[in-house]
């Protein structure tokens, strides 16, 4: 066992029995580096990802490729979800070198952290374009060996690239209507006609940019908007990226049908299609949105959720070996386990005796379940029900194979994902299970995670480990204001005013006016690193701007909403030109453009203000920020300040800019408000 035996990561303890000479991060293996003027290997990946897996299995435990390893470098293993900062600064590194990235992501270093050579995955021996990884590490051991100004020429130009990054970027563009409007016609270049999603094969869950989509239809009316909504989201959740038995979307396609997937399952892609869901739901009422939403919290509750509250943070790809077995079926079981019902699931589910994946079937629906309906002459009900009943026999079947691994860490800035979708689904479902779990996942996370303001990475095994990054305080302080709203408890709200202190206290260069990764008494790392895009998750960029936006509308607070429009600004054309890469801050450009619909609704009691709110939040509205609270106390924002519960148990304001509609009790009044607000206007 070598020394990763000690750490808590599930990733890392993957490789404890390694015969490389494995170091976690820290200054033990940096210190060794330099006394013996070694270069670093350093390897990053995560506990689901498949190709770390491939890579472990063909090189690390290789007794000869591992020695060779220890005999050249001091080598490194890194989790890059308990350490997104030494993620992104090599990510930069690698994508720099390469033109692209991905994980496992295997780097060489100086002895004093700076990257000079880098790659992702490395094949044993040469094959596809790639060379053996044991031909690279000799070569990579010769060339920092030989001193002949490569390795310091290439040192030297990603030293200018970190600190062009550093610097203030932008113009400071003032941001208006035609930013959103190029965006969106960028976004409609992008868009697969045939296939759906944006651009071709490997295709990734653009959840993000689906919601900026949605507000600019309710908007404008602009139906292209909805349909590339629609149709993406229909395309994801009835191929096989979606998981048909049990709920869940996997990391990606492999192709560009979104039929095969890789088969990871993380908690954050699942927090961003859930919240989509509800949001789309609200827009068209689609009964079908609505039950892949519903049944994507279902395996959120059933299978990545702690006892203690907490949302675990993955599920592998792979079991006994194999990526995907857990989740593919052959035409032979189908028809034992389903029995006389096996040929109609298997039309709606496509399934064929050759299979679509290596000789097994992924289900999926190859077309519209109204469709195979018609032809097979039963009702979509009764399709539904049929499919239902199937699911539940093929998980009970599936239940008892060998389970992918779970990554069981519970990160502070997934679960703020999660749970502000689940704070929202339980308002527009009306729902008491979302509810109940929406708060029990806050508490944990409160009294876990964070600490007078102070919001951890990280929590396994009854210990939080590490201060947290920008990403966790932003997305937990957001989970918290969406728990305010949906709960009238104004706690909700006191935490995330804390934690947003923070924030601004160590994330916030006002010299600069800009927001770093990392707070300001972070380990010294090669460059305080700081990434604006929009990746697989919203950048902790983003979600700091949007929590300023918020926090500043809910207080009347023109520093904070200063802060988040100088940022903005500041990425006025690169939002404009790239809008894939910015899809959640599109989405905080477009409530600080149009400016936010706000709700405030007030009740004698909880239960009043929540059973009024939960009656007018079937509707969709965009940059949508509620608060809700009873009638002691009532003075604790501006949107609530002078306003009281009326005659009646509960009453409502809908405003824009705190230009109000005049206040209601009634729902359907409130819901008409909403709509009428969403476009732009009130009466």
């Amino acid at each position: 066992m070598n020394r990763l035996q000690h750490e808590t990561s599930p990733y890392l303890l993957q490789h404890a029995a390694n015969p490389v000479d494995w170091y976690p991060w820290g200054t033990e293996a940096l210190e060794r580096a330099r006394a013996e003027d070694r270069p670093i290997l350093l390897s990053i990946g995560y506990a689901a990802c498949h190709w770390c897996h491939v890579m472990e299995h063909e090189s690390f435990e290789n007794e000869a490729t591992a020695a060779l390893m220890n005999e050249l470098f001091v080598n490194i293993k890194v989790d890059r979800e308990e350490r997104p900062d030494i993620d992104s600064i090599y990510m930069q590194a690698v994508q720099a070198m390469t033109g692209h990235g991905g994980w496992p992501m295997t780097m060489f270093l100086t002895p004093s952290g700076e990257p000079f050579y880098g790659g992702t995955y490395f094949p044993p021996t040469d094959r596809h374009g790639l060379p053996a990884f044991a031909r690279v590490l000799r070569a990579v051991a010769d060339a920092y060996r030989s001193d002949d100004g490569a390795v310091a020429n290439t040192v030297e130009r990603l030293r200018e690239m970190y600190r062009a990054g550093s610097s203030a970027s932008g113009t400071g563009t003032p941001l208006t209507r035609e930013t959103l409007e190029r965006a969106t016609a960028g976004l409609e270049r992008q868009y697969d006609q045939r296939n759906h999603g944006f651009g071709g094969a490997p295709k990734f869950p653009p959840t993000m940019a689906l919601d900026f989509l949605l507000r600019n239809w309710a908007r404008t009316g602009d139906e292209r908007s909805l349909d590339m909504v629609r149709g993406t989201f229909d395309a994801m959740t009835r191929g096989g990226t979606y998981d048909q038995v049990a709920g869940g979307l996997h990391r990606y396609s492999v192709d560009a049908q979104w039929l095969v997937p890789h088969f990871e399952k993380m908690l954050y892609d699942n927090a961003l299609l859930a919240r989509l869901g509800v949001h789309l739901w609200q827009a068209t009422h689609d009964d079908g949105v609505r039950r892949v939403t519903e049944q994507t919290f279902g395996w959120l509750l059933r299978e990545m959720t702690s006892p203690e509250g907490g949302f675990y943070s993955s599920l592998d790809a792979d079991s006994e070996g194999h990526e995907g077995k857990f989740y593919v079926w052959s035409d032979d079981e189908l028809n034992s386990i389903l029995g006389d019902d096996a040929q109609l699931v298997k039309r709606l589910w496509g399934v064929t005796p050759g299979g679509n994946f290596e000789g097994s079937n992924i289900l999926h629906h190859p077309v519209p379940l109204s469709t195979v309906a018609a032809e097979l002459n039963i009702s979509v009900p009764d399709a539904l029900q049929l499919l239902s009943m199937a699911a539940e026999r093929l998980y009970g079947h599936r239940s008892r194979r060998v389970w992918p691994a779970r990554d069981d860490k519970v990160l502070a800035g997934w679960n703020g994902l999660m749970l502000r979708a689940l704070a929202e689904g339980a308002r527009a479902f009306d729902d008491e299970v979302l509810y109940a779990a929406a708060v029990r996942n806050g508490e944990f996370l409160r009294a876990q995670l964070v600490d007078d303001g102070q919001v951890y990475r990280s929590y396994k095994d009854g210990k939080r480990l590490s201060v947290g990054f920008l990403e966790d305080h932003a997305a937990v302080a957001l989970a918290f204001l969406e728990l305010y709203a949906t709960s009238a408890d104004s706690e909700w709200l006191l935490h995330a005013r804390r934690i947003n202190t923070r924030v601004i206290e160590r994330f916030y260069d006002a010299e600069r006016g800009q927001f770093f990764d990392t707070p300001t008494d972070h380990e010294a790392l090669i460059t305080r690193p700081r990434d604006v895009t929009d990746n697989a998750l919203p950048a902790g960029h983003s979600l700091a701007i949007e929590l300023q936006q918020r926090l500043g509308v809910i207080d009347d607070d023109a520093v904070l909403r200063d802060i988040a429009s100088r940022q903005l600004e500041k990425l006025h054309d690169a939002m404009a030109i790239h809008p894939t890469a910015f899809g959640h801050l599109l989405g905080v450009a477009d409530m600080v453009v149009f400016g936010e619909v706000e709700l405030a609704v007030i009740g004698r009691t909880a239960d009043d203000a929540r059973r009024l709110l939960n009656e007018v939040s079937s509707v969709y509205a965009p940059s949508l920020v509620v608060v809700s609270t009873t009638i002691e106390p009532i003075h604790e924002t501006a949107l609530t300040r002078g306003r009281d519960a009326g005659a009646g148990s509960a009453r409502g304001y809908v405003c824009r800019r705190y230009v109000c509609e005049s206040p209601s009790d009634d729902a359907q009044v409130l819901t008409e408000q909403l709509l009428r607000a969403g476009k732009g206007s009130t009466s």
